[in-house]
């Protein structure tokens, strides 16, 4: 079996994760300070005030007219109600209690409604440079949603390529779904970042890599249509750079990380996960590349033949 050393043709690797067009729950960055709040205004609207701290000041921001996925983002009034009239954060009382919904990581606060509807505050370093990345800014986001969130399923096995001694490549697959259908854009750039509301990367890190200690950003990619489907291999990538060709950000402790921006205005999902070990099992191998074929469903989708074109 020949070593590989190209990314795998179905992977659309990012070299500085940039941020998606249309963020749909980005409010700010670096903030301190949070608290929620939120209310149904007399015309229906439901509305949350989100007051924080950054840049030296106090900033109290509204954001109402989406949920789920009735529209891809929320609208934001950062001037706390004199730009939309929609509320005055001066008057704002809040009608939102204890919160009863499902468990969300790097959760910061959230509350629920007496409809059922929730509102959450997530914040988290969703960029930082791949192949090592380990700074970025913390950004805080918010999410409106009624019903179950986003489902993101990741499994791992090995690639067919390895390092020429034997040693094969860690790889990841698996889907990102919102009821049941599959979570993808329509269009990206050529290094995979998303050019609509619709794209989602999912960002990727592992714990004490060959790229150093602690947990540091191993790449970015996008979820593929139909079926919002995704695969990695955890192999060197000749062609971005030295850093990328001499490591693979393979885990010595055989645990890795993902996140990825909630669908619509939904909340942010987060998967940890661990690797396959060290000892290629070609009968384990088959299992999981047949899981692979079933989750895609077709191999002439990107991701949907390994083994073959896809590791």
């Amino acid at each position: 079996m020949r070593t590989r050393l190209l990314p795998l043709l179905a992977l659309a690797v990012v070299l500085l994760a940039a941020a998606p067009a249309g963020a749909s729950t980005l409010v700010d960055r670096n903030a301190t300070g949070v608290t929620l709040k939120a209310l149904r205004t007399a015309r229906g609207v439901d509305v949350a005030l989100i007051t924080y701290r950054t840049r030296g000041r106090v900033h109290r921001v509204l954001a109402y007219g989406a949920i789920n996925m009735s529209r891809l983002r929320l609208k934001l009034d950062y001037s706390g109600g004199w730009g939309s009239k929609v509320a005055d954060w001066r008057t704002f009382r809040n009608a939102c209690r204890s919160y009863g919904g499902p468990t969300l990581q790097y959760l910061t606060v959230a509350c629920t409604m007496p409809d059922g509807s929730h509102w959450a505050v997530q914040e988290w370093t969703r960029i930082k440079p791949n192949f090592g990345g380990r700074v970025g800014a913390r950004e805080l986001r918010i999410a409106h949603w009624r019903g179950d969130i986003a489902q993101l399923e990741i499994h791992t096995d090995w690639s067919k390529y390895h390092d020429g001694r034997g040693n094969h490549w860690h790889h990841m697959f698996g889907r990102y779904t919102y009821n049941g259908k599959g979570v993808y854009g329509k269009r990206t750039t050529a290094t995979g970042v998303p050019l609509d509301d619709l794209g989602r990367n999912l960002y990727v890190d592992s714990l004490e890599s060959d790229y150093g200690p602690g947990w540091l950003r191993v790449n970015a990619f996008v979820s593929r249509r139909p079926m919002g489907q995704f695969c990695f291999e955890f192999g060197p990538k000749l062609g971005f750079g030295l850093r990328a060709e001499a490591h693979t950000g393979r885990s010595a402790r055989n645990q890795y990380r993902a996140g990825i921006v909630g669908p619509g205005v939904t909340p942010d999902v987060f998967v940890s996960f661990a690797g396959p070990g060290d000892v290629f099992d070609p009968v384990i191998e088959e299992q999981m590349n047949q899981l692979q074929r079933s989750l895609v469903g077709n191999p002439s989708y990107g991701c949907g033949d390994p083994g073959g074109r896809d590791g």
